[in-house]
């Protein structure tokens, strides 16, 4: 095979593979002892001999691992290619990982290629050495210069300079025999590395549980002073992928179980009511069933950490975001401190297997919201605006929440009675008037009100006045109204303010006076008359509420009263006082008997707060029974798309939130930041406002607004075990809470507030430019009326953050970048931007990361698959990086560029993502691309993705 033409396969296929087989890697020679470190090298190459008189070899280097025992060989990494070139610098080099080390006896098998054409499709063997990783480190400067042995064995193919790169050290190292055409042949291929304030994800056991399976990339790059960086690409999974759905999905089923048990616990109603409750009641169970399935179907995956682009429509895996991965880029720069860029890679928040035919979430929702009063009007139903829909979500979750731990405190104050405790005493009863007072004033709301008398008018038995006048004809159903008539009047519909065409936000004022509302008389021409349908005050006693909750107060008030009498006689107790006048102050208190004299009143308070919480909880589940009926089948569609659009989008934004606090660990600014205002989390999306991906960006921009409800919390681990350290969700669809478990001794390094459980706010922000052929169209024959839309919204948002944080957070909290440019001059050039009518606006992308960086944010880029487009973006964002912030020489900018993308840790994305080592592109498509977004030739061609 050496002495022909030689097909170079795929250059990662080595130890990620064999890392599912620990037995494997023994095998092959590569988990030996002792075991070494993380292992970089450097390669160049001398002398070559070319192919032919008329042309210098097109040269690459195939790093293979050789397996000592059995001789075999495990392919590892590949070079980029130079070009015309008999003496070779690479800038690609090798690295063995510490996940995947090498010892001692690893042998390592250097081949050298001529490559015929950029696409490595075929080339021409030229030479080959093979060496030991011991040979490497005893031998002086730990530098090697190998003969190439040719195909006829004589060695005069040239010779391979094989360099061992150190992070941490400084050593210059003269190349001046190798001829690079380079400005300096002085070459410190070593760079020192300062200590720097990050948790090092590459040697630290914290983010064990987190990410895995990493795939590392390690290059050289001339600076304009002629010195050279060294820099590091790590892409990793997240484990966040699957635990964090699979966490939701759980969530999920419990809240509609607890709906279906809170429809259940309604009582009886009338027969249109009950109707009613059974559809919506099977139409819960329906989306319970399908969760458990899914669920079930996740929990049998084991040992997978990311979803491929190719299962994008899969449904079994529609609540797992598509191609999830973290990657960090580590520079080492000569005399400066490390400095570390991580990135969020994922496939648009999207519904892949329901589709786009019809369009995504911000279409299909606000088409919904506007058609639902007419859904009202079918199923007889008051209307209820989202927003109070939310508020009885929110009732409902606050007093199951509360009534526990109001209960939980009134028994810690009868405790302290027994222990005659008055400090114990003082603090226990703040603590219950504390939550007493926040469970009143949350029922202290019309909402809760009007949805009781509506339940009462849904009672069997209930006949409004004009139902004796006019009598219901039997046989017709009773789920539907017909248009015009008034025999099948839903006894709701008469409430002031609650006609099904009308939104509870209409209502008037004086809803408690009933007989205060304005009335009409019936007429002949059969005008309702709207005091007629409304239950007289015998029937029902609308006051009635304001008691029941009032009498919460009154209780409260009741056992304040009685812990001042029991103090003030424990005063008494301590300065005798006449026997009459104590006798007025309580009756014959012993120190024992504070108990039992408090007992009463806290049983009462108890009791009433139970009676309240029955009450309230019908009346919210009433009012969510009316707004679930008329979203039939519309409404619960919509939710389950809602529900895996956020999935995704939740475990993209938890993966990129662990990533930047294990990042910032060290960094009191940023960790003040975090406490005091929270983090910006800036999405960027290069999808077309086009066909289906239209769709894809309406239901993104959905998800990543979802992502407002999510707040971290940052926990103590039980254990420093790594399975303990697993982030956790809990909450509800309206208001979900992450927790990060950290060790015990890196928690305790945290601020006082973040320690406390303060809940840390997130701040997402989505900007989207298409740059795609299909964006081409859209631009110039389309509509871009919702990228525009979009990019203007979360500007907005983004400006509001940035003065948030302005006022609370001093400047020095901040990282210094070497480009001085204020965050506020970079913000009016941002808003410039958004409002200019330009093609493929870029520059609103760049700016918006920029931002983001220079705010301590977390940054995420998506495209449909996170593989392509997406890949193109990370690249360049990396190369102007180190282009703005590293002083990357002008002359090595695209040949940066060019090895990230051939050779660099995103060519192994799309392997890992469709078995092929091609971006998903054809020539027609990338000359609709910006130029900085094409990948270099050889590197694409059609694939299915």
């Amino acid at each position: 095979m050496e002495d022909g033409t030689q097909q170079l396969g795929h250059c990662m296929v080595d130890m990620r593979e064999l890392s599912a087989n620990p037995e494997g890697l023994t095998a092959a020679g590569v988990m030996l002892t002792p075991q070494l470190s993380q292992m970089e090298l450097s390669l160049a190459c001398r002398d070559l001999l070319p192919p032919g008189r008329d042309r210098k070899p097109n040269a690459l280097v195939q790093v293979s691992v050789i397996d000592p025992h059995k001789q075999l060989l495990v392919s590892h990494a590949c070079t980029e290619i130079v070009e015309a070139n008999k003496d070779p610098l690479f800038l690609t080099g090798v690295t063995f990982p510490s996940e995947y080390p090498a010892s001692p006896e690893t042998l390592v098998k250097l081949t050298v290629y001529d490559a015929k054409d950029k696409s490595q499709e075929s080339s021409s063997f030229l030479g080959s050495a093979t060496f030991s990783v011991g040979d490497l480190l005893r031998a002086k400067d730990e530098r090697l210069t190998l003969s190439l042995r040719s195909s006829d064995g004589v060695c005069a193919a040239g010779t391979v300079v094989v360099s061992r790169l150190k992070m941490g050290e400084m050593e210059e190292v003269d190349l001046d025999h190798i001829t690079t055409e380079l400005p300096s042949h002085k070459c410190p291929l070593v760079c020192e590395s300062a200590s720097h304030f990050c948790i090092d994800r590459d040697n630290n056991p914290l983010t064990g549980p987190v990410f895995k399976n990493p795939i590392c990339k390690v290059y050289r790059f001339q600076t304009v002073d002629s010195k050279w960086m060294l820099v590091r690409e790590q892409m990793e999974e997240c484990t966040l992928s699957f635990s964090i759905p699979k966490q939701l999905l759980s969530l999920y089923i419990q809240e509609d179980m607890s709906r279906v048990r809170h429809l259940r616990e309604l009582g009886e109603l009338s027969p249109h009511w009950d109707n009613l409750r059974k559809e919506v009641m099977t139409r819960y169970g329906g989306i319970i069933g399908s969760y458990q399935e899914t669920l079930a179907e996740l929990d049998k995956i084991t040992g997978r950490s990311f979803k491929p682009s190719c299962c994008k429509a899969q449904k079994s895996l529609e609540f797992i975001p598509i191609n999830l991965h973290t990657q960090r880029m580590r520079v080492t720069c000569p005399r400066k401190t490390d400095a570390f860029y991580d990135i969020v890679t994922v496939g648009a928040p999207a519904a892949h297997f329901q589709g786009f035919k019809c369009g995504g979430l911000q279409r299909l929702l606000s088409r919904y919201e506007s058609e639902k009063k007419s859904f009202s009007t079918a199923y007889q139903c008051i209307y209820y605006s989202p927003e109070h829909t939310a508020k009885a979500q929110e009732v409902l979750s606050t007093v199951s929440l509360l009534q526990p731990l109001i209960s939980i405190l009134a028994d810690q104050l009868l405790q302290a009675a027994q222990e005659h405790s008055s400090s114990g005493l003082r603090e226990a009863l703040k603590n219950l008037s504390d939550k007493t007072e926040q469970f009143v004033h949350t029922l202290k709301d019309e909402l809760v009100n009007s949805a009781l008398l509506a339940l009462h008018a849904a009672r069997p038995g209930y006949v409004s006045k004009n139902q004796k006048q006019t009598p219901v004809q039997g046989g017709q159903h009773q789920g539907h109204i017909h248009q015009g008539s008034d025999q099948n009047q839903s006894p709701v519909q008469g409430l002031p303010g609650h006609s099904p065409a009308t939104s509870i936000t209409d209502s008037p004022a004086g809803c408690n006076n009933v007989e205060a509302s304005q009335t009409t008389t019936r007429g002949e021409g059969g005008t309702l008359k709207h005091q007629d349908s409304i239950p007289h005050h015998k029937e029902y006693d609308e006051e009635e509420w304001d008691r029941v909750w009032a009498n919460v107060a009154k209780c409260l008030n009741c056992v304040i009263a009685m812990v001042d009498k029991l103090q003030e006689e424990d005063g008494s107790r301590q300065e005798p006082a006449p026997e009459q006048q104590l006798a007025d102050v309580i009756t014959s208190h012993h120190p024992g008997e504070w108990r039992e004299q408090l007992r009463p009143h806290v049983t009462r308070l108890k009791e009433c707060v139970m009676e309240v919480v029955e009450k309230a909880k019908r009346a919210m589940t009433f009012v969510l029974l009316q707004e679930a009926a008329c979203s039939i089948p519309q409404g619960f569609l919509l939710q389950q798309r809602r529900d895996v659009v956020f999935s995704q989008a939740l475990a993209a934004l938890a993966c990129g939130f662990v990533m930047r606090l294990y990042a910032g660990m060290q960094d009191q600014g940023f960790l003040k930041q975090l406490h005091l205002v929270g983090l910006v989390a800036q999405f960027e999306s290069l999808l077309s406002t086009y066909s289906e991906e239209i769709g894809m960006l309406e239901d993104m921009e959905v998800g990543v607004s979802d992502l407002q409800r999510v707040l971290f919390q940052i926990t103590e681990a039980k254990t420093d075990d790594l399975s303990d350290l697993q982030p956790l969700v809990c909450g509800r669809r309206d208001h979900f809470f992450v927790e990060v478990p950290l060790p015990r001794l890196v928690f305790q390094t945290l601020p006082e507030e973040i320690r406390g459980g303060q809940p840390l706010r997130v701040f997402p922000v989505l900007f989207n430019v298409g740059i795609n052929e299909q964006q081409t169209i859209a631009e110039r024959f389309g509509d871009i009326s919702l990228q525009e839309r979009i990019n203007q919204r979360n500007f907005e948002m983004l400006e509001a953050y940035y003065k948030s944080l302005s006022e609370k957070v001093p400047r020095e909290c901040l990282p210094c970048y070497q480009t001085q440019t204020d965050i506020k001059e970079l913000l009016e050039t941002l808003g410039q931007n958004v409002v200019t009518k330009k093609r493929k606006n870029v520059e609103i992308l760049w700016i918006a990361g920029t931002i983001c960086r220079r705010l301590n944010g977390i940054r995420l880029t998506s495209c449909k698959s996170a593989k392509d487009r997406t890949s193109m973006s990370v690249t360049l964002e990396q190369c102007a990086l180190l282009r703005d912030e590293h002083q990357l020489s002008k002359d090595f900018f695209i040949r940066a560029l060019d090895c990230m993308r051939r050779e660099g840790c995103r060519i192994e994305n799309v392997q890992k993502n469709i078995r092929c080592r091609k971006y998903a592109f054809n020539m027609l498509q990338l000359m609709a691309f910006p130029k900085c977004y094409r990948p270099p030739e050889g590197t694409y061609g059609k694939v299915d993705s």
